[in-house]
């Protein structure tokens, strides 16, 4: 198995750590556009091996496609950051650009490969990758879902004083902070109904905590954050290489479900070796049918920026 992440940045390194620890991979390469960067970042890497026990061979290049081809798994997390006060909705223009180079770039040496997309504004950065690469839709998958729901997860542990682990909670909709539903009354600690455990207040508390999980960090240490963001990607590409059929909330084509079609948003899917293999459609309530439809409607303002 080969895997290429592409962005050796924050994120982009994170998810190669992660990969390599786990051993999904035989080779994994990372790709930067600035000379060195992703050179340097893959031999730091790959001096601990010996000391964690790795056998993942990581190779750093700069812009250097060929040394991509016949990628199993391509992740994308190129593009600039988002800086404090900045959302996602603002970064649309040149990421739009970055990303429709790189899904270019890579499909040119590795035309079988599926594409996990991280880079933000991440739905419509799916939807551009789904609209412009020729790709079918089940090989394109945008990471946020799987993010937020980590997330929801830690707030929920937090209010409840247990174990994430313990935690089955899924966030859905839009990957921004006025767009994502996390879908509380669905949220279970072992089987059980969170609800039984927390108040409204608190329930309202989790689910705000968990809207503004990406800005609250960005504010706190000046850039988005990582550490989550690489290992909720790597848990994916875990999942397509191991082909272990998890259930995961992935921003992925519609075409009718949850009442939505032309667009990439958030909803469970099962991830397996072809990429996402089936939509799952949740029972929701009337209320969060509405704010899944205002969150598609946001999501589609979006890409109604996007040049083709």
């Amino acid at each position: 198995m080969k895997v290429t992440v592409v962005g050796a940045g924050a994120v982009g390194a994170t998810c190669t750590d992660n990969i390599a620890r786990k051993e999904l991979a035989e080779e994994l390469i990372l790709l930067d556009i600035k000379e060195g960067f992703a050179e340097g970042k893959s031999i730091d890497m790959m001096q601990t091996s010996a000391l964690l026990g790795f056998d993942t061979k990581i190779k750093g290049c700069t812009n250097d496609y060929a040394s991509t081809a016949d990628s199993n798994v391509v992740v994308i997390t190129s593009g600039l950051p988002r800086k404090p006060g900045m959302t996602r909705e603002e970064l649309i223009g040149t990421n739009a650009d970055i990303v429709k180079g790189v899904t270019e770039n890579i499909l040119q040496y590795s035309p079988d490969a599926v594409i996990i997309v991280v880079s933000n504004p991440m739905d419509t950065m799916t939807y551009l990758t789904l609209k412009t690469s020729g790709l079918s839709k089940n090989r394109i998958i945008g990471m946020g879902g799987a993010l937020d729901s980590a997330r929801f997860k830690y707030y929920l542990s937090q209010e409840l004083g247990c174990s994430p682990a313990d935690l089955n909670a899924m966030v859905i909709g839009g990957h921004g902070d006025t767009t994502m539903i996390p879908l509380i009354k669905h949220a279970t600690w072992n089987s059980i109904p969170v609800t039984q455990f927390l108040s409204q207040e608190q329930q309202d508390k989790v689910v705000s905590s968990t809207m503004v999980g990406g800005a609250t960090l960005t504010k706190l240490i000046g850039t988005s954050a990582w550490y989550a963001p690489g290992a909720g990607t790597a848990a994916i590409v875990e999942s397509i290489l191991r082909d272990e059929k998890k259930l995961l909330p992935c921003s992925v084509s519609l075409e009718g479900e949850y009442g939505q079609s032309d667009i990439a948003i958030g909803v469970p899917v099962v991830i397996g070796k072809n990429g996402w293999e089936k939509i799952i459609e949740l029972n929701l309530s009337e209320d969060e049918k509405t704010a899944f439809a205002k969150s598609a409607e946001a999501v589609r303002n979006m890409n109604d920026v996007l040049s083709f």
